[in-house]
């Protein structure tokens, strides 16, 4: 099963390094990486302080938890994994950032935004859609711009996901 999911992970990997996207593709994508490397989610957070009414201080607390909680363990998962990154496999066609470290699975971009936007989500119905959107946009990017595999993006939404929803159970 491993090798299968290699091999499938390693052929997407191949396609994207190759595709010469259009221009508002790959705008779309650095701004949605860029935007998974914490600043959106701090500034989602003081809105949500600001204007979340009766629930900001439980909905903050719940996403903080299960993102830090989703730091810690995509932290020691990469260590143990020890995955090499797409970009140190082959180079994009167009894509030049630099990963924030050197291994691949899981993808922490992934897990933090599906952990925050989950916990929010669940707190605010309203907004689902919206961070949801945004979740989906990041961990989309990292693929795309040649970060993660196919397998470390999903498996890291679903880690996301999963620490999100516990962390509302918790807070609610």
């Amino acid at each position: 099963m491993l090798e299968f999911i290699v091999t499938r992970d390693h052929r997407l990997m191949r396609r994207v390094h190759r595709w010469r996207a259009p221009r508002w593709v790959r705008l779309w994508m650095i701004c949605a990486t860029r935007g998974g490397d914490g600043w959106l989610w701090y500034l989602m957070g003081l809105v949500i302080l600001l204007f979340g009414g009766a629930n900001r201080y439980a909905a903050t607390a719940s996403a903080a938890l299960a993102a830090g909680l989703g730091i810690v363990l995509f932290l020691w998962l990469k260590r143990l994994a020890g995955r090499r990154r797409p970009c140190h496999i082959e180079p994009h066609c167009w894509a030049r950032l630099l990963p924030p470290d050197q291994f691949s699975f899981p993808s922490g971009h992934s897990i933090t935004a599906f952990a925050v936007a989950t916990s929010l989500s669940l707190f605010y119905p309203g907004l689902m859609l919206g961070l949801l959107f945004c979740a989906a946009s990041i961990a989309v990017s990292r693929i795309l711009l040649g970060m993660h595999f196919l397998s470390d993006v999903v498996v890291g939404s679903l880690l996301g996901a999963s620490l999100g929803y516990w962390s509302f159970a918790l807070f609610s």
